[in-house]
């Protein structure tokens, strides 16, 4: 029974340790904008962003998990939120490999970018923008 605890517990920390191990490729901004032309069906960034589907992704490098005011997060991110957790780049690049497996129970559907440099390139192109949606 114990023994079936302990293997419960390590596999709720498994998604945030995973956020630390996976190395990132150099990403190329023009083409991480392109890519997130499918992002943006959810996701609005720049000046002005509002939240659609999902919430704005101005300034999500480097910002606090779930802390988009007024947008609804789900218990799984409020929980990443809570913990202190960031959006650093390996973060995202975990996150975004596959939404569902790293953070089970979220609202996004999307089933993630299978290719290391297609992440890359996205995870460049959020980078650009502060947290007012404007190009650093």
């Amino acid at each position: 029974m114990s023994r079936l605890v302990v293997l419960s517990a390590l596999a709720l920390l498994l998604p945030a340790a995973a956020w630390a191990q996976q190395p990132l490729p150099a990403g190329d901004a023009a083409k991480g904008a392109q890519t997130f032309k499918t992002c943006g069906i959810c996701h609005n960034i720049g000046p002005n962003a509002k939240i659609k589907i999902g919430p704005p992704l101005d300034g999500v490098v480097g910002r606090k998990v779930a802390s988009w005011p007024g947008y609804s997060y789900s218990s799984g991110l409020q929980k990443l939120s809570k913990e202190g957790k960031v959006w650093t780049e390996p973060a995202l690049n975990t996150w975004l490999t596959n939404p569902r497996k790293d953070v089970p129970g979220t609202k996004m559907i999307f089933a993630g970018l299978s290719n290391p440099q297609q992440r890359a390139n996205v995870i460049a192109f959020l980078k650009q923008f502060d947290i007012k949606g404007n190009k650093k």
